[in-house]
């Protein structure tokens, strides 16, 4: 799968919001009561669609399904802007009839109907994978790669450099604590 942009840094954000919600502090599964809760509060949340989607997304969590993964994919390659309208994907995203309802609430702001195409492309790719899995090669024969010419930790003959996805890690890690609040660990 090649991710847009868009998604490829709103996907990590997608899947530590459900990740955050699914257990408290005592290691207990909470998701499905925080699930809940985030439901209720689809008013003020609702506010948060344009800044910070991921907030009002996993209020969707498991409220989809798919039925045509061809459009998904190219779904998640797109940018939001160039999204199809949202009354056209009907065929290939179904919403629960819980999510319905929630649904209408979003879709009566000015960017809601984009929105929930976010939404479903978020959950999609939580379920199916966030894409940083090696892509298979295209028809042409041609190496897929990354845009930013990053070739995904492997040396020139295609073998991964594992320590270094180890530092990677831990720098990455420890820079999304530093931005939660956290002192970095020396």
């Amino acid at each position: 799968m090649k991710l847009s942009r868009y998604f490829r840094a709103h996907s990590e954000s997608y899947q530590a919001e459900i990740d955050d919600l699914t257990s408290d502090s005592e290691g207990h599964n909470v998701l499905n009561k925080r699930l809940e809760e985030k439901r209720r509060q689809i008013d003020f949340l609702v506010m948060m669609m344009d800044e910070s989607p991921e907030m009002l997304a996993s209020a969707f969590h498991r409220g989809f399904s798919f039925s045509h993964a061809a459009t998904m994919v190219k779904l998640i390659g797109m940018e939001p802007d160039a999204f199809p309208a949202w009354s056209t994907l009907g065929n290939a995203i179904q919403l629960a009839p819980w999510a319905k309802k929630l649904a209408e609430r979003v879709l009566g702001e000015p960017n809601g109907a984009r929105f929930l195409t976010v939404t479903a492309c978020l959950e999609y790719l939580y379920a199916h994978g966030d894409g940083t899995a090696p892509a298979p090669a295209e028809p042409s024969g041609q190496d897929d790669q990354r845009e930013d010419g990053d070739n995904g930790g492997e040396d020139e003959d295609g073998n991964r450099d594992e320590i270094g996805d180890d530092r990677d890690l831990d720098e990455a890690g420890g820079d999304w604590m530093e931005q939660q609040g956290f002192d970095r660990k020396s």
